[in-house]
């Protein structure tokens, strides 16, 4: 198996890209939203961190955490929420056709076993990542507004004044994240 070379900075900030298996556009129903939303509860419960910015899509997510000083453990947390999320979902999206591989490691079929993570640098490079996780449900076409799209922490961004409401609108966007 390969070994992963990941950043580990205590105390960092960091964007992370989780997918579903196979891509399967289930991560945005409702079962499977309140158990990311317990599942992240609970974690967060022994090992906390804060969520600076998400966006949950039917197939991915992108989110930006930031961890507690003396801690650069976020795939123990990663670990926990996917088990947590699998074991409440498992008979909604279990384990239908599972690979002989992932049978073997008790793994269920919602989450690639892997996950993307960037080590985020500075205001410039958080200020960047944050405007993707809020572009990308126009950028994949779910809606025009990225104020149209539930899943978000645009709102709670547009809420604190820290965006405004008319941000994110396809028309007025176009281009800045390379599409």
């Amino acid at each position: 198996m390969s070994n992963y070379r990941r950043s580990h900075i205590v105390g960092g900030m960091y964007f992370f890209t989780v997918n579903s298996s196979r891509r399967r556009p289930i991560l945005a129903t409702e079962s499977l939203r309140d158990a990311l939303r317990l599942a992240i509860q609970k974690t967060r419960l022994t090992h906390p961190f804060e969520i600076d910015a998400w966006v949950l899509l039917p197939d991915h997510l992108h989110c930006i955490w930031t961890l507690p000083q003396g801690d650069e453990d976020f795939s123990v947390r990663w670990s926990m929420i996917k088990r947590l999320v699998s074991q409440a979902c498992a008979d909604e999206f279990g384990v239908d056709d599972l690979s002989a591989s992932r049978t073997q490691r008790k793994e269920s079929g919602i989450w690639q076993r892997r996950f993307w993570e960037h080590q985020i640098r500075d205001e410039n490079d958080f200020a960047r990542h944050v405007d993707y996780i809020h572009w990308n449900p126009v950028k994949h076409g779910l809606v025009t507004r990225a104020g149209d799209w539930p899943h978000s922490t645009f709102h709670r961004y547009v809420a604190q004044e820290m965006l405004p409401s008319d941000w994110g609108i396809a028309a007025n966007v176009v281009g800045v994240f390379g599409e």
